[in-house]
Parts: structure tokens; C-alpha cells; sequence
């Protein structure tokens, strides 16, 4: 289910999945193939890790991540769900196709 909430969303964000609902900074975003191929992404992963779990991994990554890279768009971009959602948004093949926990491979 998709939302519009500009308040919500972070600055210099354009959308967040929060299962089941993907919020969108405004309703133009909803047309935008990219973007929302990254967040069906995102659903495919926390609906595989059964939500809680993702969220939790989610969060120990960015931490890790964020001692790691010290700024935090670069931890943020290095979490192994967001390098899979980047390096995959523009095949909008590639949900059907995803194999289940593929985004371990970006770990």
C-alpha cells in the first residue's frame, strides 16, 4: 500500500518501506519505475526476514556501518539491503526473479 506523507520522510529522502506500506514524499513519486522497484526490493527483504528480524538487522548494519565509515550517507549506502535495493532498481525484472535472501550476497 503506498502513502503520502512529506512530513514524515526524511530529509533528502524520497520514500521509506515500512511493511506493508511504502510512504512517498508526494504523489508524483508513485510513477517513478525506479524508485518504487527499490522499494518493492525492500518489501521482498523484510517480508523474507519476517519483518521484526529486518529491522533489527537493519539497524545492527547502519550502527556497524556508521563506526565504520564515520558519515553516515556513506554507512547508510553500505548496508547490504540498501547496496542490493541500489545496484538492483533499475532492472524492474529483478523482484520476480530474486532468489530468497539474496541480499546476503552484499554483505
Amino acid at each position: 500500500m503506498i502513502l503520502i506523507s512529506k512530513y514524515f520522510i526524511p530529509r533528502g529522502y524520497l520514500g521509506i518501506t515500512l511493511y506493508p506500506f511504502v510512504l512517498l514524499k508526494d504523489e508524483g513519486l508513485k510513477t517513478n519505475k525506479v524508485l518504487m522497484n527499490h522499494e518493492r526490493i525492500h518489501l521482498r527483504q523484510q517480508l523474507e526476514l519476517l519483518v521484526i528480524p529486518f529491522y533489527v538487522f537493519y539497524c545492527i548494519e547502519f550502527c556497524m556501518r556508521l563506526i565504520q565509515y564515520k558519515h553516515w550517507n556513506l554507512a547508510y549506502r553500505n548496508i547490504s539491503f540498501e547496496r542490493e535495493a541500489y545496484t538492483n532498481e533499475k532492472d524492474l525484472n529483478y523482484v520476480r526473479q530474486r532468489s530468497w535472501f539474496s541480499f546476503l550476497k552484499y554483505v
